[in-house]
């Protein structure tokens, strides 16, 4: 027995023995990084909402296309604020989706597990008031993510969202650099595009979107929210807005 015991130690020592461990294995948050419909584009757009909300969500319902907001709770300005309000029940009931951009902007991968808990609850509780909708994606912040995020994300029941075309609207790209970006993916007309615009940017509202809408269309390509792109439900509840009145 006792050289049965050493024999274990020295397995053990040596880590050729490994015994189960009691740590449970953390269930990580799906990341997804382009759509799975063949013929579908997904425009999305993030760090709203902000003054240019109704007339992106007017040109999309105009077009016939569903769009993706991805919303912050505190960052350009407060998701309460009153126009903010009105402006997001108008896309909700336009039926576009909407998602989760997290509640300051932070970059999520220098935050510690609560930290990350509060940037997502806080935007999620603003939704729920809002429009009534547990949001079933999250984009975060500058798609910086690493394992603590995606396993907060996946407590909150939400995948990460990514993108597979940035329009570069936030990064230098001119307007006409922009659009001539549209233009040259319809040309390679890949199976789907997942692209990235900002809500914050007036000429994304007012040049960029209309002519990315008729290239796109041009191409073939079925305009639809992300959730369609993926054939997923866009929320993980639907339940009524709230009534009240509430700051950031």
């Amino acid at each position: 027995m006792q050289f049965l015991s050493l024999a274990v130690s020295l397995l053990l020592s040596a880590g050729v023995l490994a015994l189960p461990s009691s740590e449970p294995r953390q269930t990580l948050a799906q990341v997804i990084r382009s759509c799975t419909k063949p013929n579908t584009v997904a425009l999305t757009f993030d760090d709203g909402p902000y003054i240019y909300l109704q007339n992106i969500s007017a040109t999309l319902t105009a077009n016939g296309v569903k769009g993706t907001f991805f919303f912050n709770g505190n960052n350009w300005n407060c998701i309460y604020a009153p126009q903010n309000v009105e402006n997001i029940k108008l896309a909700y009931s336009q039926g576009h989706q909407i998602a989760s951009h997290t509640w300051a902007h932070k970059n999520l991968s220098s935050l510690t597990f609560d930290q990350i808990h509060n940037e997502f609850w806080k935007v999620e509780q603003a939704l729920q008031r809002i429009v009534g909708v547990t949001p079933a994606f999250a984009r975060p912040p500058y798609g910086a993510y690493n394992n603590l995020v995606r396993q907060v994300s996946a407590q909150r029941g939400q995948k990460l969202a990514l993108w597979d075309f940035d329009s570069g609207d936030t990064t230098g790209a001119t307007p006409a650099q922009s659009k001539q970006m549209y233009k040259d993916a319809a040309a390679k007309h890949p199976s789907n595009i997942l692209s990235l615009m900002h809500e914050i940017k007036e000429a994304t509202a007012y040049d960029v979107l209309p002519f990315a809408i008729t290239v796109l269309k041009q191409a073939g390509y079925k305009l639809v929210t992300l959730a369609d792109c993926l054939g997923v439900q866009p929320y993980q509840k639907i339940a009524a807005p709230q009534t009240g009145v509430w700051t950031c």
